[in-house]
């Protein structure tokens, strides 16, 4: 590669790590990239996970074939090197396990592949955080700015690792990344440009509390420089306060009229001066493809990120043409006058709360799945209100009846509520109890890990339900 202003930290990381023994913990999706760079940058790279070779299969002959070193098996944390100075954890790895927590003490520098994309990219990095609605409003961000013209790249949370493209990137890119609160938590630098869509309790069987959550959401601006921005939920509490710890913040709200920032002004997305006068017109509710007023809030958060760098017009066209992310309210089929809807994305109760409010009648509602020890008492108010039938499935099932049940609003002749032992059962279950006229919706407020190896299975198994009726 041409040594040049935009390759010095590339060049300076390879003098780092060339020859030198390099830990990468966990063999998953980003950390394959990972190991594939470290051994492009000459790195003696030992990998180290609790599956076996077998269960690794292809990876583990692709990754041996490039002398990479394995150590595997159930006690795989215990048998980290001393000799090892650099540890790459997989996000779902917590920063504090007590092995990584030794091999720290002993001078290891513990870092992932998302840290050491943002050590090297030459490029703005736009990143966007929150507890529901940051797959969309980075999908957003990306598409109006490579609709400008920019050279963009997409990836963290979503799309493809992005350390296997960083040797291609250039300085005047644009690079859009998603980023988890499992990401965030050990992060040292920021992001040009951070979005934070809402906080909400989420997490909490990972996390030691909702406070350690908040405090890694933060991370995605606390490291910012003086010409950063931060674009904040004004209508959400905790991101609300986020203000008071940087000078580079920037509200939008659906529900407020702000001085300075982006609101909603009957049906029109509007900027506002400093003194509390309409800058412009940016865009209309109508415009926009995808439904709920949720929707209408993540555009404000992507319109915000990128007002200055694309134009308006770019930004309709965008509202006009985006037909939103699968697994986020996306239309699978209408049968015999039932509409089907695959909101798999929502793992949390405020998410499917979102889903529910985009439409408006009550519907036939999918839900349960593994428990995240997030409270379902708020959730339970929610059913009763926007559910006409609650077919429920999974670890959560009970969980979730009991907060409907014990909500002041339940009445049991308003709310008939299943429990089905299988998905495909609960599928077909709602299948049999809806009517012509109503919506069918998976939307499980939980996360998917009891019966799926993640959310995109279980919605892609919905869908392959309800398309086979």
């Amino acid at each position: 590669m041409e040594v040049n202003e935009y390759s010095v930290p590339i060049e300076n990381f390879k003098k780092k790590v060339n020859g030198k023994p390099v830990a990468v913990v966990g063999i998953g999706v980003s950390n394959v990239p990972l190991i594939k760079f470290l051994v492009g940058m000459g790195s003696k790279v030992t990998a180290y996970d609790r599956r076996t070779k077998e269960q690794l299969g292809d990876t583990y002959s692709e990754l041996s074939a490039l002398g990479v070193s394995f150590i595997l098996g159930d006690s795989y944390l215990d048998k980290i090197d001393d000799d090892i100075k650099v540890i790459f954890k997989t996000p779902g790895i917590r920063f504090d396990v007590p092995a990584l927590s030794k091999a720290v003490q002993n001078g290891a520098e513990l870092t992932s592949e998302m840290e050491l994309f943002f050590e090297l990219c030459p490029a703005d990095i736009i990143a966007v955080t929150g507890s529901d609605g940051k797959t969309t409003t980075t999908s957003l961000i990306y598409e109006m700015l490579k609709r400008g013209g920019y050279n963009c790249y997409l990836g963290g949370n979503i799309g493809s690792p992005l350390i296997g493209e960083v040797e291609k990137i250039k300085h005047n890119d644009k690079v859009v990344v998603e980023l988890s609160s499992f990401q965030l938590q050990t992060m040292k630098m920021s992001p040009k440009i951070a979005v934070v869509t809402n906080i909400t309790p989420n997490h909490l069987d990972w996390h030691t509390d909702f406070d350690e959550y908040i405090s890694a959401k933060k991370t995605i601006f606390l490291n910012q420089g003086s010409d950063g921005k931060v674009v904040l939920n004004y209508d959400n509490d905790i991101t609300r306060e986020f203000n008071n710890e940087t000078a580079n913040g920037i509200y939008f709200s659906r529900k407020n009229r702000l001085n300075n920032g982006y609101c909603l002004n009957d049906d029109m997305i509007i900027s506002f001066y400093n003194d509390g006068h309409i800058e412009r017109e940016i865009l209309s509710v109508e415009d926009i493809y995808i439904p709920g007023m949720h929707n209408v809030e993540n555009y404000m958060a992507a319109i915000a990120a990128v007002d200055g760098l694309v134009s308006d017009d770019i930004i309709r066209k965008t509202a006009k043409e985006f037909v939103g992310v699968p697994h986020r309210i996306e239309f699978v089929r209408e049968l015999n006058g039932v509409k089907y809807y695959n909101d798999s994305i929502a793992s949390s109760p405020a998410r499917t709360t979102a889903g529910l409010n985009s439409f408006d009648k009550k519907v036939v509602l999918i839900a349960g799945g593994y428990d995240k020890k997030i409270p379902f008492e708020e959730f339970g108010s929610v059913v009763n209100n926007k559910v006409k039938s609650l077919v429920l499935c999974g670890f959560t099932a009970d969980k979730i009846e009991d907060a409907v049940k014990s909500a002041q609003n339940y009445n049991e002749n308003n709310i008939p509520i299943y429990k089905c032992s299988l998905f495909e059962d609960a599928v077909k279950k709602a299948k049999e109890i809806a009517e012509a006229g109503d919506v069918v919706i998976l939307s499980p407020a939980c996360a998917s890990f009891d019966l799926f190896k993640n959310f995109e299975e279980r919605g892609n198994t919905f869908k392959n339900i309800v398309n086979s009726f």
